[in-house]
């Protein structure tokens, strides 16, 4: 049985959220603050988080940030706001997915479903790209003994990249890929997910590159 964590100081969201869940066969751990779901994470690890963003204390943003450090479980974040500051800013802390209240219960479980089937990669697709490996089922990049573990986000960027060397991607056609076709949010993001893993492939592997293509989008090439 899966099991999601729900962090949320509403009551009432947490109630609704636990009976639709448990109704579609979810194991539910409820929690009313970043404090409580930090506990819950040292002893326990579900396989997905739903996060409140505005909560007292360590808000959503914060214990996204959190979680990304020290596990890799999806975090899809829940909130009463819908500008795209906020979106990004989901984003930027690690976040796989976004839902602004009020909600369909309905759809919230399918964007669970879908963030769970990204993660449930088969276990023989392995990409092999210069000394470059990316494990789509270990979520694991590695080059000789040096491993990286990497957001999802970064993670689905580079296989993805890597999945057709030396072809450019349409920067475009890599937000809809990665972040969703509703995505409302900047190519900024894009960027700055572009420029962290750019950052950690330099410090495994000098033979793999990501490239820019002005105007276009961006390829990965593999020299030498």
């Amino acid at each position: 049985m899966r099991k999601i964590l729900v962090v949320d100081d509403d009551k009432n969201i947490l109630e609704l959220v636990n009976i639709h869940l448990t109704n579609a066969g979810y194991k539910v751990m409820k929690v009313e603050n970043g404090i409580q779901a930090i506990g819950v994470l040292q002893n326990e690890l579900p396989d997905l988080a739903i996060v409140d963003v505005m909560m007292p204390g360590m808000n959503g943003f914060e214990l996204t940030k959190k979680i990304r450090e020290e596990t890799d479980i999806p975090v899809l974040l829940l909130t009463s706001k819908g500008e795209l500051e906020d979106k990004e800013q989901g984003f930027l802390a690690g976040s796989d997915d976004y839902m602004v209240k009020p909600f369909e219960p309905k759809e919230l479980l399918f964007r669970i479903a879908a963030i769970l089937r990204r993660y449930d990669k088969p276990a023989d697709m392995i990409i092999q790209i210069g000394s470059v490996t990316i494990n789509r089922k270990s979520f694991e990049v590695t080059a000789g003994k040096s491993i990286l573990l990497m957001p999802l986000k970064e993670f689905e960027l580079l296989a993805l990249l890597a999945s057709k060397p030396n072809q450019v991607f349409q920067r475009a056609a890599i937000m809809e890929k990665i972040w969703g076709y509703d995505y409302e949010g900047d190519e900024q993001t894009l960027n700055t997910h572009i420029k962290r893993i750019r950052e950690k492939l330099a410090k495994i592997a000098k033979d793999v590159e990501i490239v820019t293509v002005r105007g276009i989008g961006y390829k990965l090439e593999v020299h030498g």
